[in-house]
């Protein structure tokens, strides 16, 4: 051997599964000659979480006859300022301070600066979908998965956003790790949602201008409230102000409305979406059958609303659109863990109630406009 020491793995741990013939050490690798025992993917399994606990990521290779062990440096964390993040940030907080304007009734576009007064909107959405990805990112760190800040998304909605998401890079070391990467944003989302819902049903509610009431081209927005959010109303003694055109609920608790609808769709059990990661890591491939029925039952819930409960096709448009994303994110398929070692009961009691609680945040017609 060209090498015999590395800070890799012990070589007998190595030699059990791949003859190594020669070591070459690079600036960021190691690059171990030799042939495998057993079949190569065999190999990469069994060998990777050694590796994984190192701080390398791992793969075979081969060319013509030669095969190669390659145990590449992982990097994890961050880099240098994170200025794409920063912008992206920078540029939410303008866009939702726009968006949240108008839920005060304020006109940001006579009054650039009313934008400002929107403040308390801004910071608590911007704390519920920033605390979501950061479960996220925690729980990555934890297991050595690589995984970007937040990426805040800024787009001209009711809201101002489309949400946040962070990059993961490198494999899954296990379906434990999957599991607490999966679950922990959604939990730690909802628990800000919930915090920052209680402020805003404690805050005054926002009175409508009568002359916007009672203008020809005013419309009406119909929000439906979801069973946490009734719940924790009901149990501050606080009123929704249903039915009343000139009155509405604190901004402040329309972004914790948001973290609920934001929980509920994360928690769709197909694909990369969170209740996908979840659902893999309790039920292994059988995941993938349950992922292929949910598309249809989103679709068919639209139906139902349209044909049945006689919703306008822009209140059931929500569901449209995601049976056909989430047919697209099923047909992508699940995060593949390279150690299948099923859950123990404890995390399975815990995806049971992490999705329980997504129902919670379920509500059929999120929001409805009438003219």
């Amino acid at each position: 051997m060209s090498e015999s020491t590395t800070d890799g793995p012990p070589l007998s741990t190595i030699q059990s599964l791949f003859v190594v013939d020669e070591i070459h050490r690079q600036t960021d690798r190691i690059v171990y000659v030799g042939y495998p025992r057993v079949r190569p993917g065999l190999v990469v399994r069994e060998l990777w979480p050694a590796f994984h606990e190192a701080g390398y990521d791992l793969e075979v290779t081969r060319h013509h006859d030669e095969y190669a062990l390659v145990a590449t440096r992982q990097r994890i964390g961050i880099d240098g300022i994170p200025w794409k993040h920063l912008l992206l940030f920078g540029v939410t907080v303008l866009s939702t301070l726009f968006a949240g304007a108008f839920w005060y009734q304020l006109d940001p576009i006579s009054n650039p600066t009313a934008s400002l007064q929107a403040w308390p909107f801004a910071v608590a959405l911007l704390f519920v979908l920033g605390v979501h990805e950061m479960g996220h990112y925690v729980a990555s760190r934890y297991h050595r998965v690589d995984a970007s800040l937040p990426y805040f998304i800024p787009v001209p909605t009711l809201i101002g956003t489309l949400g946040a998401v962070i990059k993961m890079d490198g494999r899954m070391p296990s379906r434990r790790a999957l599991f607490d990467i999966g679950v922990a944003g959604p939990l730690a989302g909802l628990a800000a949602t919930v915090l920052v819902t209680i402020v805003g049903l404690h805050l005054d509610p926002v009175y409508a201008p009568e002359e916007v009431v009672e203008s020809a081209d005013a419309v009406e927005l119909h929000i439906g409230y979801p069973l946490l959010l009734e719940g924790l109303a009901a149990a501050f003694g606080q009123p929704l102000y249903r039915g009343d055109p000139t009155t509405m609920v604190n901004p402040v608790v329309i972004a914790g409305w948001v973290g609920m609808l934001i929980t509920f769709l994360n928690l769709i059990p197909v694909g990369q979406l969170d209740g996908g990661h979840i659902l893999r890591s309790m039920l292994g491939r059988a995941q993938e059958t349950v992922a292929v029925l949910v598309p249809g039952a989103l679709l068919a819930l639209a139906g139902y609303l349209y044909f049945v409960g006689d919703y306008g096709l822009q209140a059931v448009s929500v569901w449209i659109i995601w049976g056909v994303l989430t047919t697209l994110v099923a047909a992508a398929g699940p995060v593949d863990p390279v150690v299948e070692t099923p859950l123990g009961w404890r995390r399975i009691a815990l995806g049971v109630l992490t999705f329980g609680l997504g129902v919670l945040c379920f509500v059929p017609v999120p929001f409805e406009i009438v003219d």
